[in-house]
């Protein structure tokens, strides 16, 4: 299960080609180009590439890949803008072995821009899924011409590397899901709360607890939102947002036709419309006796009335949908809670105790990933009889080290909302003082407040 992506990469050609010279002289000196170069590094560093041997060139030499890029750039007169593009090719653990990766990711390359641009093609091996690397340069070596990424290369970019995967017997993504963008990307890998997520829950209960698209607007619009059903895409919003938000962009399977498929799947708040199914074998004379419930009038309608009234018979729950607002602010409270039971199982009072159990998890934590780096490289070596055990161990280390991580969190979270708390009571303490020491302030402001209310 392949994916790939590529971006470019910004910088000034006069003051890369003096980094590339001289990088320990220039690197203060040019902090912009900083992330040009991690990428160069990054990509072949030995210790992710088994000391260099899975790392390839095409149209260059490895060993001077910059400077020849560098000298294609001045040879056209294209120094500015984008200087380089970066990409990744990434394969579904245990699915590929690294000379397979690699071979993949070199007949991907030459496909894609052997052509006409200079390119540096890597395999990283330090992960449990194995992924090649691309870097090429933005320039054409053979007329000039500057690369153009478009939704059709990108594409295109997709359908040669599942083209490839295929032919090795690996396997694909199918229908591909639209990334999200990166802020809202870290936000949900935080377990932050997002404007999606109390979307897609809110369309979840809306679709299963509704009779009829009607309904489903209606439950929708009670809720707070804004709702447009009509044409192809339907789409929705809250009022604190400029734009709509189409509902097939959440989830590629919320189309009009999936939703009107799936209305009243539950019943859920006492909207879903009963029916009553009779069996072919059913005789005749026992169907007619299932007649449908007649409305209570007169005199016993006005005792049940008067009975629901007082409490003598059940009154039913009136549910209410809980606003999207408030499913934020929950969520809020659930990571507050998460992190007071935190403090409390490891008896954590003071920030110098925070301090303490965040330095020895950190501690803890590299170590595991060393140890889970060590497992890894064991495993590409080790015999299939021995693999399976290895892999058992490497996930016992991954759990704990998910843990550790977690906890890193909550101590991160627990300092900043500390520092924040004793910026208020600092706030509030300053203000108690200033009316002790000027009660004629607080007497002036009680004067306007009566001339205020009078008024």
């Amino acid at each position: 299960m392949a994916t790939t992506s590529l971006w470019h990469i910004e910088g000034r050609l006069k003051d890369l080609i003096a980094y590339v010279e001289n990088p320990e002289k220039t690197r203060a000196d040019t902090p912009n180009l900083q992330p040009l170069w991690d990428v160069f590094s990054y990509v072949s560093r030995p210790e992710a590439t088994e000391q260099g041997e899975y790392v390839s060139a095409v149209n260059c030499l490895k060993e001077i890949a910059l400077q020849q890029m560098i000298l294609t750039k001045k040879q056209y007169g294209k120094e500015n803008g984008y200087i380089a593009w970066h990409g990744y090719q990434s394969f579904k653990p245990g699915e590929v072995t690294p000379e397979q990766a690699h071979k993949i990711g070199l007949q991907l390359a030459k496909e894609m821009w052997g052509k006409q641009y200079q390119i540096i093609v890597t395999t990283h091996l330090d992960k449990e899924h194995l992924h090649n690397h691309f870097c090429f340069n933005s320039v054409s070596f053979t007329d000039g011409r500057k690369y153009n990424y478009s939704k059709s290369e990108q594409k295109r970019l997709r359908d040669v590397s599942d083209r490839l995967c295929r032919e090795y017997g690996l396997s694909v993504i199918e229908r591909p899901k639209k990334a999200p963008s990166r802020p809202l990307y870290l936000d949900e890998k935080s377990g932050k709360p997002t404007r999606y997520h109390v979307y897609l829950e809110d369309l979840a209960e809306a679709i299963s607890g509704s009779r009829d698209i009607p309904h489903m607007m209606k439950y929708l619009a009670d809720k707070g939102y804004e709702v447009d059903f009509t044409g192809a895409h339907w789409k929705m919003k809250l009022p604190q947002y400029a734009h709509f938000t189409r509902l097939d962009t959440l989830d590629e399977r919320l189309t009009p036709e999936f939703i009107r498929s799936h209305l009243g799947t539950r019943a859920r708040y006492g909207n879903y419309k009963a029916r009553i199914s009779y069996s072919p074998y059913m005789p005749e004379q026992y169907k007619k006796a299932w007649r449908p419930h007649q409305k209570t009038t007169g005199i016993l309608a006005l005792y049940y009335h008067w009975c629901y009234q007082l409490g003598i018979l059940p009154k039913g729950p009136d549910y209410k949908p809980t606003s999207p607002l408030m499913k934020q602010e929950l969520r809020k409270l659930d990571e507050i809670t998460a992190q007071v039971r935190y403090m409390s199982a490891h008896n954590i009072s003071t920030l110098s105790d925070l301090h303490a159990d965040r330095d020895n998890n950190q501690t803890e934590l590299d170590r595991l990933k060393d140890y889970r780096r060590h497992l890894q490289n064991r495993i590409r070596r080790a015999l299939p009889a021995e693999k399976e055990k290895l892999r058992e161990e490497k996930q016992g280390v991954t759990a704990q080290i998910t843990e550790l991580r977690r906890r890193l969190k909550y101590a991160a979270a627990i300092e900043k909302r500390s520092a924040h708390i004793d910026q208020c009571l600092d706030q509030i303490h300053d203000t108690l003082e200033n009316q002790r020491s000027n009660p004629s302030t607080r007497t002036g402001s009680t004067d306007r407040r009566r001339e205020e209310l009078q008024r």
